[in-house]
């Protein structure tokens, strides 16, 4: 990912014994997450956009001694003198860092060196939500906040990337052992029907009044009466554009994606294998028989719009997508559950809206009308990548509940797959 938009815009609560709380809660679970790992599990980098996990884990502690212990506790000294080096990730302000590429050739610091690393950081800053002034603490809610937003976003890049960097080995190897029973048909594709107008998107106040700035301001926008899906596209129906000859039709496809066909000789989504005539996929729990019921996952963009034209459909706009999800709660397959992995819609009416696949939009990630980027390295995330990537809508079953809403913007650029990306067609009314 481009590590996902690390930019705050609005502050949440300053009390100090709350967010130490979170605090602790949000750093545990990013080493949970890692606990199924062996050690050398946590170098493998197979390829520049996977990062291995043990660079998540100490990057994720490295915001935190930047952005906050080094500027905020008198007298801090750093862990270690290169670690900001090593485990900046591209925050040109914060001072020079170590190739993105290069991130899986570093045995040491050793795992065990990057856990004393949290460690560290993780104290400090409970000693400083313990020991400091108000006026202190009313900056560091700020700084922590973002940071546990930010190590949350880790937390889907951390289950991603083990996804691949699993799969990248012929043993097959399970992150989570687990039974998946098969899925009961989801129901039949339904359509809702949204009038247009005058709409408003962006970011409204949410439970902890926390927002990145790329969903500010909230802004006005024109919608045409549009109809959009009532659940994501399945394993099934995607299966059947593929016999019709869906990557080898160059009707179906933009010019960009036809030639990332060609280069890349895709004939199915990622993680798919053809075994005796059946459709197999890695998952964190293993490889298993793709479920024609199941949502179709780990599609770029340039195949979610193809399966689009040749259902005679198209993507929603980020906007009709926000439009049509803002007034439904957050709930769903999300990180929460347990799977990681998509589940099928079990009822009529809007379903899957949140969890399950980040939904492809086709809508460019665009900064909206008045935006400005933070001050400072912190407002680097967000505005530098507005550029060559497309706009993904709500959170995936890697995304934890309290991390996703409407009005929160994903991006990528529309040849990747390897996060939990899906669709859902769309149409003019």
């Amino acid at each position: 990912m481009n590590q996902q938009p690390v930019s705050s815009a609005l502050l949440v609560s300053q009390d100090a014994n709350a967010l130490a709380e979170r605090f602790r809660g949000v750093r545990a679970r990013t080493e949970a997450i890692c606990a199924p790992l062996e050690t050398e599990d946590y170098v493998v980098q197979p390829i520049i956009d996977v990062s291995p996990p043990k660079w998540h884990l100490a990057h994720t502690s490295w915001f935190f001694e930047n952005f906050l212990l080094s500027e905020l506790q008198p007298g801090y000294e750093r862990f270690h003198p290169l670690y900001a080096y090593l485990f900046n990730s591209y925050y040109i302000l914060s001072g020079k860092f170590h190739p993105r590429v290069d991130r899986g050739n570093l045995s040491r610091p050793t795992v065990a060196d990057v856990y004393r690393y949290r460690e560290h950081v993780t104290d400090r800053v409970l000693d400083l939500l313990a020991s400091a002034d108000e006026a202190t603490i009313a900056r560091a809610a700020e700084i922590i906040t973002l940071g546990l937003n930010h190590e949350e976003q880790h937390q889907e890049l951390l289950l991603t990337d083990i996804k691949y960097i699993l799969s990248s080995n012929p043993l097959e190897s399970v992150f989570k052992a687990r039974d998946i029973a098969p899925a009961q048909p989801p129901p039949p594709l339904g359509w809702l029907d949204f009038a247009g107008g005058i709409a408003e998107a962006g970011y409204v106040k949410h439970d902890d009044g926390f927002c990145f700035d790329n969903e500010l301001p909230r802004h006005r926008v024109l919608l045409n009466d549009y109809r959009i899906a009532t659940r994501l596209v399945t394993n099934g129906e995607y299966v059947a554009f593929m016999a019709d000859g869906g990557y080898e039709r160059p009707e179906l496809w933009l010019s960009d994606g036809w030639a990332t066909v060609q280069s890349e000789g895709w004939r199915s989504p990622l993680y798919w294998e053809n075994r005796d005539g059946d459709w197999h996929s890695f998952t964190l729990a293993g490889v298993r028989k793709v479920d024609a019921n199941e949502p179709v996952v780990h599609v770029s963009h340039y195949e979610a719009d193809a399966y689009a034209r040749w259902a005679g459909k198209r993507l929603p706009s980020e906007f009709e997508w926000e439009h049509a999800a803002e007034s439904l709660p957050v709930a769903g397959n999300l990180y929460e559950s347990g799977i990681y992995h998509p589940a099928p819609a079990t009822a009529d009416g809007p379903a899957q809206f949140y969890g399950d696949v980040w939904e492809w939009t086709q809508s460019a990630y665009l900064p909206y009308p008045g935006f400005k980027p933070l001050p400072g390295a912190v407002g680097e995330y967000n505005g530098k990548f507005m550029s060559s990537q497309m706009v993904l809508r709500g959170g995936s079953c890697a995304t934890p509940a309290k991390h996703v809403r409407a009005s929160y913007r994903n991006f990528f650029q529309p040849f990747h797959r390897w996060q939990f990306m899906g669709l859902r067609l769309a149409e003019d009314a």
